[in-house]
């Protein structure tokens, strides 16, 4: 008996030990459930033009998304394409991300063509609204035309670049390099037929009913969806990232640089005014930084400059008005060859021209005319706004005597006798004294 009672002890603390683990186990899984089930769904607009702005918007929010455990980062995309280095630095940040990335093309008539196709190709799982399309993602060239080698060269690692992503992501590798080497752009529906997308929902919510309890593959190891009853939360552009996209817009760079232009010449034309002057050097600095990620054609840039140097000319010099008519046509042509691409949204748009060349050469005209008017305006101050005043005689002019002429005495001579009190008009000034004639 007493040999039974140490072996019975030692069960007892096996059991005691067996209970704690076991009730460690079901801390440590209950944890583990509430990680997989927290965050929020994070919501990620893209819309417009890709470029630098929007890329480090992006890669804020999958770092945010990192740091707080997010479920999912939605990005729902409406794009027309945009830079190469900026879709390749957005297609690193959603490989590399641990928060699961989904990209959904949404709403109806929206579209992921040319870098947002293979943005698209690049997420997790990459969904599509009905009425949607997605392709077109043939490179091309901005600024200086490619030769046909540099050309061949540029298409071949597109190719392969897109190739490598779908290959990843178990997408269609074929119907990929098509849309880089053949443009090719398909609905919704062919896309998911051709296993480039991985479903099609009508809206957010439907898509979120399909995503419950999918399965994703990520750098840190597999997890499975648990969106339902997610908190979702829209991520918002900073101030400062709203207005740096903004200033990307190849219509807002023009206006920006035509004011620069406008507000430097007027500064230099009028020393001393200020404010023109650093209204147009912010606005000069806020253009360049915008050409960094646009088709800049610096003919175009050298000949709006010609056409300001046209206008300021008019002013100083008398030419008919054939230095506005020469500006005019320069400022027009300059405005077409700024930004040379075949994307449209990377093109100055023809109303924006319009009213922009209308504005800036009505403001030349009218300061051209006023100029004119003023030289021609008779002077007011000096001998010369003498001339033509009239006033009376003080005293008889024989040929000399006095006057008072605009509210001043003056010594007067005159080559006809004149009497006390006559009215007289000055025909001529000299030094201190003033000719003048009887008026009849």
């Amino acid at each position: 008996m007493r040999a039974l009672v140490p072996a019975m002890g030692g069960s007892r603390r096996g059991i005691r030990i067996g209970a704690l683990i076991a009730w460690c186990l079901m801390i440590c899984t209950g944890a583990a459930l509430l990680a997989s089930t927290g965050g929020d769904v994070r919501v990620v607009g893209l819309r417009g033009a890709v470029n630098p702005v929007t890329a480090s918007f992006l890669k804020r929010n999958l770092d945010d998304a990192a740091r707080k455990g997010d479920r999912l980062v939605l990005v729902e995309m409406d794009t027309p394409g945009g830079l190469d280095t900026a879709m390749r630095e957005i297609v690193k940040d959603i490989l590399a991300s641990p928060v699961p990335v989904a990209v959904y093309v949404a709403p109806a008539g929206a579209r992921a063509a040319s870098a947002g196709a293979i943005i698209t190709l690049a997420a997790d799982i990459a969904a599509m609204a009905p009425g949607t399309n997605i392709g077109a993602a043939h490179p091309v060239a901005i600024g200086e035309k490619q030769d046909k080698v540099m050309e061949q060269k540029v298409l071949n690692d597109a190719e392969a670049y897109v190739d490598g992503i779908a290959s990843r992501r178990g997408r269609n590798a074929e119907v990929a390099r098509r849309m880089v080497r053949e443009s090719l752009s398909l609905p919704a529906e062919k896309a998911l037929e051709e296993k480039m997308i991985d479903l099609i929902a009508a809206d957010r919510s439907a898509l979120f009913a399909q995503l419950e309890g999918r399965p994703v593959s990520r750098p840190g190891g597999d997890t499975v969806l648990r969106l339902a009853g997610a908190p979702v939360r829209e991520a918002e552009m900073t101030t400062r990232e709203r207005i740096l996209d903004a200033i990307g817009n190849p219509n807002v760079a023009y206006v920006l640089m035509m004011l620069g232009f406008l507000g430097l010449f007027f500064e230099l034309s009028n020393p001393g005014v200020i404010l023109p002057g650093v209204i147009g050097g912010i606005a000069l600095i806020l253009a360049f930084f915008a050409f960094q990620t646009l088709p800049v054609n610096y003919a175009g840039v050298l000949l709006i400059l010609l056409a300001l140097i046209l206008f300021i000319a008019e002013i100083k010099v008398v030419s008919g008005g054939m230095l506005t008519v020469g500006g005019v046509i320069a400022m027009v042509l300059g405005s077409i060859l700024l930004f040379e691409s075949p994307e449209p949204y990377l093109r100055v748009s023809w109303q924006v021209i319009a009213v922009t060349v209308a504005a800036v050469s009505a403001f030349s005209i009218f300061a051209v005319t006023m100029a004119v008017r003023a030289h021609r305006r008779k002077p007011t101050t000096g001998g010369e706004g003498l001339v033509g005043e009239t006033g009376k005689a003080l005293s008889p002019i024989a040929p000399e005597g006095r006057v008072f002429i605009h509210g001043e005495y003056w010594d007067a001579w005159s080559d006809e006798p004149l009497a006390e009190g006559d009215r007289v008009m000055v025909v001529a000034v000299d030094g201190m004294r003033v000719k003048v004639k009887k008026l009849s």
